[in-house]
């Protein structure tokens, strides 16, 4: 079994703008096959590679130019793509995307991937060329006839090791070009980009506005219309989440738009609360015919221990903001599941976000249920780039499976999560596996079963872990924390000693 290549191999890679390290090398494009490793993509980019490793015997030029020079082994990654990956590969290279097309709402969708309402959706020239980039569509940023006056400095973040986000906090609110200007942005994308999806969101703030706003989209070119119940920056209360926490609320201005306008309506609803379906049952019953979840989570980021402000800071003040990026993933899987479970929405349409960076994690919230994906934070950090990995990730992963459509695997994961975790089989044991020689004698896995396990691992004089079977509970705590990944399952049950 081959090996598994990590982001931690790669940790200093930048992922450049016209990057040097392709310049340099004249032989292949090295910054691409770094991008599909990145994207847990590297099967696509061991199909793209020559005959013969171009690596071989080569002084590494790339390396040189790096802009981080000697920090980023790609000679060492592009040669574990020859003798790791492409020897292992199982089906022919995938020529076409049929197996991407999808449908939101009955509108036909060339792939599931959607740009979520926010900045990376708000000016005809971004859409276009996020349509050009190979974006299926766009969730334009929320459209409303309030004035729209942002902060400064309005973005912070939670990093990893690299700098790269792991979690986003934002307090920006609503599109600030006038309603005007945003129909005649749509009327520009429709006709030039006919085949994309356009998806308008509008915030209203009574239930002539949510009417209006929704019929002057229909009339303008939009294929359908996100209501957002959910932004959590809004500066005047009663807007935004308010209304996504009110079941009733929902039902009232859903209805209102549905007034407006005959085309396809989703809500747009908000984690900020303990169930969502409650809310997305009103919007069934105010005639949406779609959910779209989540929006960011109501969040505090960053305290600085010199001022006591927390991040982004504004003139000597902050702000409760909302939480993104790959961080809020499993939050949005529970909700995406929650709903997928309801039988009360089964013809609901279900447009998921939250933390989709990849084309596995876009795969999760399909397997939950989800019919279209939305995508922002990953943009803002990666930019509209990133589609080409999430079509090609998804489209050899559904070829491998003999798949020929994404729809045959939509909620196919419903079936083994539960809401609670009373179904769980508790009457056997799943030891871990140790591999003497991945493990560096670190005693990682030692410390962490002390003092957060069961006191089930010892190291031996040479520095090896032994594992106490009488001890061990099976919890895989060392699994996870061992950073050679060392440790893994031992794939075979035991069952349980009584005591």
């Amino acid at each position: 079994m081959r090996k598994i290549l990590y982001r931690s191999d790669m940790i200093q890679c930048a992922l450049c703008l016209d990057a040097p390290c392709s310049r340099a090398c004249g032989r292949i494009d090295p910054a691409a096959l770094l991008r599909n490793i990145w994207f847990d993509n590297e099967k696509t980019a061991a199909y793209t590679l020559p005959a013969e490793n171009p690596c071989a015997g080569c002084q590494a030029p790339c390396e040189k130019a790096c802009v981080r020079p000697g920090q980023v082994p790609v000679q060492q990654l592009i040669t574990r793509l020859y003798e790791e990956v492409k020897e292992e590969l199982e089906v022919a290279p995938v020529q076409d995307e049929e197996r991407l097309r999808t449908e939101l709402c009955g509108i036909p969708l060339e792939n599931p991937f959607l740009l979520s309402s926010s900045v990376v959706a708000s000016t005809y020239d971004m859409c276009a060329r996020a349509f050009e980039a190979g974006w299926a569509g766009a969730s334009f940023k929320t459209i409303c006839s309030m004035e729209i006056h942002e902060a400064s400095p309005r973005f912070s973040a939670v990093t990893g090791d690299n700098g790269s986000i792991i979690g986003f906090k934002n307090v920006e609110q609503l599109s600030d070009h006038s309603v005007e200007e945003n129909m005649e942005i749509f009327r520009r994308l429709k006709e030039n980009y006919p085949g994309k999806f356009i998806l308008a969101s509008i915030m209203g703030q009574d239930d002539e506005d949510w009417e209006r706003l929704a019929r002057l989209c229909e009339e303008n070119g939009a294929d359908a219309i996100e209501l957002n119940f959910s932004c959590p920056n809004m500066a005047e209360g009663g807007l935004g989440s308010d209304i996504g926490q009110v079941p009733e609320l929902v039902e009232r201005f859903t209805a209102a738009a549905r007034r407006g306008a005959r085309i396809p309506i989703l809500a747009k609803l908000t984690p900020n609360v303990d169930r969502m379906s409650p809310a997305a049952e009103a919007a069934m019953r105010g005639g949406a015919n779609g959910i779209a979840a989540i929006n960011t989570i109501k969040s505090i980021v960053g305290v600085n221990p010199h001022t006591y402000i927390s991040s982004p800071a504004v003139h000597g003040m902050s702000a409760v903001g909302g939480y993104s990026g790959n961080a809020v993933k499993p939050i949005a899987l529970r909700f995406i599941a929650e709903m997928g479970h309801d039988p009360a929405l089964s013809d609901m349409h279900l447009s998921a976000m939250g933390g989709v960076e990849t084309w596995k994690d876009a795969l999760e919230f399909i397997l939950m249920g989800a019919g279209s994906i939305q995508v922002t934070t990953a943009v803002m950090q990666y930019g509209y780039r990133i589609i080409d990995d999430l079509k090609a990730g998804l489209n050899l992963y559904l070829a491998e499976k003999g798949l020929d459509h994404i729809g045959d695997i939509r909620g196919a994961g419903l079936d083994y999560v539960s809401d609670t975790t009373d179904v769980l089989e508790r009457d056997t044991i799943l030891y871990p596996r140790f591999n003497s020689k991945k493990c560096i004698g670190c005693g990682r896995c030692v410390i962490s079963c002390a003092d957060g396990g069961h006191q089930a691992i010892r190291l031996t004089d040479e520095r090896k872990p032994r594992m106490d079977a009488s001890k061990c509970v099976g919890c895989h705590l060392c699994v996870l924390v061992c950073p050679q990944k060392a440790i893994t399952s031992s794939g075979k049950r035991v069952k349980k000693v009584s005591s």
